[in-house]
């Protein structure tokens, strides 16, 4: 199973993190490890390439980036994205993903 983990402090994002395998298919065939390594990574590289929010990443054996500061409005919007789209996910492959958001 894949666990994403989103925390937030005063509904700001702070870090976020991801690892594990689905378990959907085999490797190579897996939609469902594919999908969520689609929006992780385009998040990640858009955070750096589109906005003005820092952003720290943290190599433990799992993908995970911290925000240095604040996000900007921007670095707001693309998190809220990717937390509807791995909330889109989980819905439809539960047993597959489980996404956690903590305020903190």
């Amino acid at each position: 199973m894949i666990t994403a983990m989103v925390l937030k402090h005063n509904n700001r994002y702070q870090t976020f993190m991801c690892k594990g395998h689905s378990g959907f298919e085999d490797a190579g065939k897996d939609i469902v490890c594919s999908a969520v390594s689609i929006l992780v990574i385009n998040t990640a590289n858009s955070l750096e390439k589109l906005t003005g929010s820092k952003v720290k990443g943290v190599d433990n054996g799992s993908l995970r980036w911290d925000f240095i500061e604040e996000p900007d409005e921007k670095g707001q919007l693309l998190m809220d994205s990717l937390v509807l789209g791995l909330e889109s996910i989980e819905k439809q492959y539960g047993n597959n993903l489980k996404l956690i958001i903590e305020e903190v």
